[in-house]
């Protein structure tokens, strides 16, 4: 990953791209597999940072749970859901980010044979 910013539309593009997903994706769901539990915990992590663990995220749950109404009650929930969830992918969103330029850093990196004179 460069250390170039892009533009919105260049993103935009990039979006619509992956939108359009077919196998694409293969890969990136074995790698995400194999790293789920360190994924997890940063999520876990940056959610707790970020406050989303509060008492006004309990509140919320204890909100939607005492409605009265099943439906409205139902609504409350799905809505709570979608909100975490929407949260979550934005959060996933950054540590791919962040991961991807770790990645091609440490892939740009010498090895330490190369940089010690040796062979890699």
């Amino acid at each position: 990953m460069t250390g170039r910013r892009h533009s919105a539309e260049e993103v935009d593009a990039a979006v619509a791209a992956l939108a359009a997903g077919g196998e694409r994706f293969a890969a990136a769901q074995e790698i995400v597999t194999h790293a789920a539990p360190g994924l997890q915990r940063i999520l876990a992590e940056s959610l707790h940072a970020g406050g989303f663990f509060s008492e006004a995220h309990e509140a919320e749950i204890a909100r939607a749970a005492a409605v009265a109404d099943p439906a409205e009650r139902q609504a409350a929930v799905h809505t709570l859901i979608a909100e975490e969830s929407r949260l979550g992918m934005l959060i996933g969103v950054a540590v791919g980010i962040e991961l991807a330029r770790e990645l091609d850093a440490s892939s740009t990196e010498p090895s330490r044979s190369q940089s010690e004179g040796g062979a890699a």
